[in-house]
This record gives C-alpha cells, sequence and structure tokens, in this order.
C-alpha cells in the first residue's frame, strides 16, 4: 500500500517534541504540505527549519490564538486544509500523586493541554475542510485514554478519555462534509523527556513488568505512531472513522 497525500495540506501540533514530529515528517514524506505548531517556540521552529517547514507558535488552549493561527495557516495555502493532527498534550511536568493534593491549576493545566485545544483547533479548521468536501481529524490519545494511566494522573486519565470521545462526536458531526475524524491510542513510547522520567522511575523489575505486559516485547516508537497517522489520513481510510486505534504492540 502507497500512500501518496499530494495537494493535501496538513496542519500538526504539538511538534515540539516527539510523536507528533515524527507524524510531520511522514505526512511531509507522503507528500503532504506541513505546517507545525506548538508553544514551545525554541524547539518548534528549530525543527521547522530543519525541516523546511511553516511554524506557528501559540497556545492551543487559547480559543483567539488557536483560530488565530489557523487563519495564518490558511492564508500561506491560499484557504487550503485538509490534515488535523492534535498531537500536543501530555502530563506538563506532573507525576501521579494522591487525588487530595491535586490543585485546580494541576488538574486544569492538563485538560488545557489535552483536551481544550483539541476542540478549538478542530473548531477552528473545520470550515475549510467542509469547503473542501474532504478533511482528516486525527487526535493522540493515549492508552490512558481507555484505562488508568500507568502515569498515575488522574486529570491526564480522564483528558485522554475525553479525547477519545471528542473523536467520536466530531467523526458523527462532521463526517456528512466528507471529513474523518480518529483516535490514536499510543501504548508506551520513549518520545520525550516526561516519558524517558517516567521509565526510570519504574526501575529494573517495573521496566521488565511492563515489557511483560506488551506482546510484541518491545517499547513503541514515534514512528510506529507516525504511520498509523498517515495512514488515517489518507484516502485508504476514507471509511475510517469515529475509532480508536491501539498502537501499543498488543498491550491492550
Amino acid at each position: 500500500m502507497q500512500i501518496d497525500l499530494t495537494g493535501r495540506v496538513a496542519l500538526v501540533t504539538g511538534a515540539a517534541q516527539g510523536i507528533a514530529q515524527a507524524i510531520a515528517l511522514q505526512l511531509k514524506a507522503c507528500g503532504a504540505e506541513v505546517q507545525v505548531a506548538d508553544i514551545d517556540g525554541d524547539r518548534a521552529e528549530s525543527f521547522a527549519r530543519a525541516h523546511g517547514l511553516a511554524c506557528h507558535i501559540f497556545d492551543i488552549a487559547d480559543r483567539h490564538a488557536a483560530q488565530g493561527a489557523v487563519t495564518a495557516a490558511l492564508e500561506r495555502t491560499g484557504g487550503r486544509l485538509h490534515i488535523l493532527v492534535n498531537g500536543a498534550g501530555g502530563v506538563r511536568g506532573q507525576v501521579g500523586r494522591p487525588i487530595e493534593s491535586i490543585t485546580e491549576a494541576d488538574w486544569s493545566a492538563v485538560f488545557d493541554a489535552n483536551i481544550h485545544g483539541a476542540f478549538w483547533m478542530a473548531q477552528a479548521c473545520a470550515p475549510a475542510m467542509q469547503s473542501a468536501g474532504w478533511g482528516r481529524m486525527i487526535h493522540i490519545s493515549s492508552g490512558a485514554g481507555l484505562r488508568p494511566s500507568l502515569t498515575g494522573i488522574q486529570a491526564y486519565t480522564a483528558a485522554k478519555h475525553a479525547l477519545v470521545g471528542l473523536a467520536k462526536q466530531l467523526s458523527q458531526d462532521l463526517g456528512p462534509y466528507g471529513i474523518t475524524s480518529n483516535a490514536i491510542a499510543p501504548g508506551f513510547v520513549l518520545s520525550n523527556p516526561s516519558t524517558q522520567l517516567q521509565w526510570e522511575s519504574y526501575g529494573a523489575e517495573g521496566q521488565q513488568r511492563l515489557m511483560q505486559s506488551i506482546h510484541t516485547r518491545r517499547l513503541g516508537t514515534a514512528q510506529d505512531i507516525a504511520s498509523t497517522a498517515a495512514f488515517l489520513a489518507s484516502d485508504h481510510a476514507a471509511w475510517v472513522s469515529g475509532q480508536v486505534i491501539s498502537v501499543d504492540g498488543g498491550r491492550s
């Protein structure tokens, strides 16, 4: 199966690191015109310059900033935007703690990064896709969107579950316009400093237990997720919508 995205325009959020970077590069390799976005200006711009990509720096949790960035992206392409990858998210530097110690700010920060921003981006991108009669929305959730999280972070589990629900709702709402919406639920992928710290925190015994729970007996890579995203972005996945696809080596 050859995936050809020539003529498609993609916007990938969270591209300062890890999985979103791999997705941006995979979509570009398949022929798409790719723009990237992140709140981390230095790393996102460095990545974009290295690979010849347009870059937008903003906080996706800010609805007006998200709308402004999408408007700027559309201006670069004459109003064309076909693929949105909601790759921004993460734990925002938090670790698992007892429920009584979680503050409102802790809870809100994780929801802002993982679900609020995803909705604002989908809202901003939908009109261009509706006008084109073709669109792909791909939301990077997590195994934590299907079961309790290995991180132990209550807000992260709840937000990633919410992202799966959003993907399904957008599928119903936007499907009549030729737009599909799907979520990817990655297993454990060493793709950024947070996941590296999480891996190290398990110690040798914990790492071994995790490896034994994965059918393929290996951790995932960012490329494993990027390959699935490219498929969902393509015409081959035209009748795949409202789904959450686990890419976790069989752990689920």
